[in-house]
């Protein structure tokens, strides 16, 4: 895997997982408590032993930047590296990223000096965990051009993701990116020749791009630099290609997720609570996720009630009660609270006590959760102050809201307090 490099592309605004995405680039989103998005295909490549990393962004790329220099720091006696590219404007180029393919061909220069044979190229915003030395070997045993990662999808989603249909020896043969109508109905194929049994078949009729590619090193060199109209690997790179290249599918056969909505992150954290087995673990010694280490202390709890909750390190808890819940690093809940189905994402740094007994002195609010306050399918976006006797519950069962003056925003009927909010003792949401 020495002549492999792996470019993780890391979205453009954000906008489906915006208000997360207000103040931080869609890989550094906080995930499951401590890590971050960044961290899964981080870390999928340093368990497939690749250690070539280009991160490619171009919004909000501060604290990615700061996140990954913290995190990954690999031996001065390795070429190993885990680098941010954010878009820059140049001479030849004065535009910002135009899309998946124009933000690769924006820095080709740079990816062309490395002696490697294939490059990998993933998403900054999925949850899954793959071994891509398999992939790899699979696009090198089929001497394929381009490899795609796929994975056999129902009815309901299918719309959703580029689909294909392939022949008996894998070869893609034709490719839609998002059909819908009869386009959709089009892309049916039997999905046993993937190994699906005839009953997986029939729920899964189609085969779904995941979005994630082997390309041989000239061939995407050639690729991007003869159709410079060409902006997008789904939309465009892919489908032109299908014709005139060896375009494999690799069956991927394990958890996957696409956490790109409001909606999907949601529900993929609070998964990730579900005893015994949960869809995703982050308790696998083989292929451990990586993170940035912060030495904290301990999570204190104080006369608690918890069930099938995830709490992360240098947690206070003061009985309170705690149900089907995420809570992140620095999380301070006061006494009676009740947080149901929710992820709180914690805090960056404690606040001194004699700092939060000035605040309450001063009718400010602390950072945390305030006492007899109630939170139910939210998400407390980091340093939020919320206080007393507040009520986070969507009591008028709105669907989608934009309040950013009043520190929250509602998306899917899911509460999203933003980052830094401050809301007031009393508080009814």
């Amino acid at each position: 895997m020495k002549r492999v490099l792996s470019i993780i592309l890391g979205g453009g605004a954000g906008t489906r997982l915006y208000p997360l995405t207000k103040m931080r680039a869609k890989p550094a989103v906080p995930l499951a408590g401590k890590y971050r998005l960044i961290d899964i295909p981080v870390s999928n490549c340093i368990n497939s032993e690749i250690f070539k990393i280009y991160v490619l962004t171009q919004f909000n790329s501060a604290s990615l930047n700061r996140h990954l220099s913290r995190a990954y720091n690999f031996s001065g006696f390795s070429d190993g590296f885990v680098e941010v590219l954010a878009a820059q404007q140049t001479t030849d180029n004065p535009n910002w990223f135009q899309g998946t393919a124009d933000a690769v061909r924006q820095y080709l220069w740079l990816f062309e000096e490395w002696d490697v044979e294939e490059f990998v190229i993933l998403s900054g915003d999925h949850l899954y965990r793959m071994d891509y030395r398999q992939f790899v070997q699979r696009h090198r045993e089929t001497k394929a051009d381009i490899t795609l990662s796929v994975l056999p999808i129902d009815e309901r989603r299918a719309s959703d993701f580029g689909l294909m249909k392939i022949d008996d020896n894998g070869r893609v043969v034709s490719f839609s990116e998002k059909p819908k109508g009869e386009a959709l109905t089009s892309m049916r194929v039997d999905t046993t020749k993937l190994g699906l049994t005839a009953e997986q078949a029939k729920e899964s009729p189609y085969i779904a791009s995941m979005g994630i590619y082997v390309f041989k090193k000239d061939v995407l060199i050639k690729l991007l630099k003869e159709a410079p109209e060409q902006t997008d690997f789904g939309k465009e790179i892919i489908p032109s290609s299908a014709k005139d290249y060896n375009v494999q599918a690799f069956l991927f056969g394990d958890y996957w997720e696409d956490i790109g909505t409001i909606e999907a992150f949601y529900e993929a954290n609070l998964a990730l609570t579900k005893q015994p087995h949960p869809p995703f673990s982050f308790y696998e010694e083989d292929a451990p996720i990586y993170t940035r280490a912060r030495y904290l202390p301990p999570t204190k709890l104080l006369d608690c009630q918890v069930t099938e909750s995830i709490i992360g390190e240098g947690c206070i808890l003061k009985e309170c009660r705690i149900d089907n819940s995420v809570l992140g690093v620095r999380t301070r809940i006061d006494s009676g609270c009740f947080i149901d189905s929710s992820l709180l994402m914690g805090s960056d740094f404690y606040q001194p006590f004699a700092e939060r007994q000035s605040m309450y002195t001063d009718n400010k609010v602390p950072m945390g959760i305030g006492a007899n306050t109630t939170i139910r399918r939210a998400i407390i976006d980091k340093n939020a102050c919320i206080g007393n006797n507040v009520q986070i519950i969507n009591k008028d069962r709105v669907q989608e809201a934009e309040r950013e003056k009043d520190g929250f925003y509602i998306r899917s009927g899911i509460v999203v307090v933003l980052k830094n909010a401050v809301i007031r003792d009393n508080t009814v949401i």
